[in-house]
């Protein structure tokens, strides 16, 4: 008598499915059985998944707007110009740069030795730098490398005539 190829699997969804398991060897059909029992079913299980995919969409658009906000905030409050490139360049900069610049304060500031007053110093060497690609670029360098970065920087990523706003 051979091993049976169709399986009725009823699934922890609850709906229920005859698998075709002829693809499976004889030996690892009935655990294989078994196994889609534990699982949804495929239609169940793509939805899930679809659904998932709407809620986290969902959650990180918010999230992107929350930084938004805060890197708009925080331009105004600290007199930084606007950034140059794409629209979605310049959004993305734009939360490269706040996320960049406040890490740095604290890790320089707060945590570190630098002084208000180099900060300050450090802060004017931040606004000509609008190429919003340069801040992107920059999005996981240790905040601790700022100064050295915006010596590095070069003209064309300092495109403004008039770096104070």
């Amino acid at each position: 008598m051979a091993v049976k190829t169709i399986w009725p699997v009823e699934h922890a969804c609850g709906h229920s499915v005859d698998a075709d398991l002829s693809a499976r060897p004889a030996d690892q059909r009935a655990g294989y059985a078994r196994w889609l029992a534990g699982r949804d079913c495929t239609d169940c299980w793509q939805a899930t998944r679809t659904q998932d995919a709407e809620a986290t969409a969902s959650w990180l658009a918010g999230q992107r707007a929350a930084e938004a906000e805060a890197a708009r905030g925080w331009e105004v409050e600290f007199r930084m110009p606007p950034l140059e490139g794409g629209e979605r360049a310049v959004a993305w900069g734009a939360r490269c740069r706040h996320q960049l610049v406040t890490a740095a304060y604290a890790a320089l500031v707060t945590e570190g030795t630098t002084s208000e007053a180099e900060w300050a110093e450090l802060e004017d060497a931040v606004r000509p730098v609008t190429r919003a690609g340069w801040w992107i670029d920059q999005r996981e360098a240790s905040p601790a490398d700022l100064p050295e970065l915006l010596a590095a920087a070069t003209g064309t990523d300092r495109p403004t005539e008039n770096p104070h706003f």
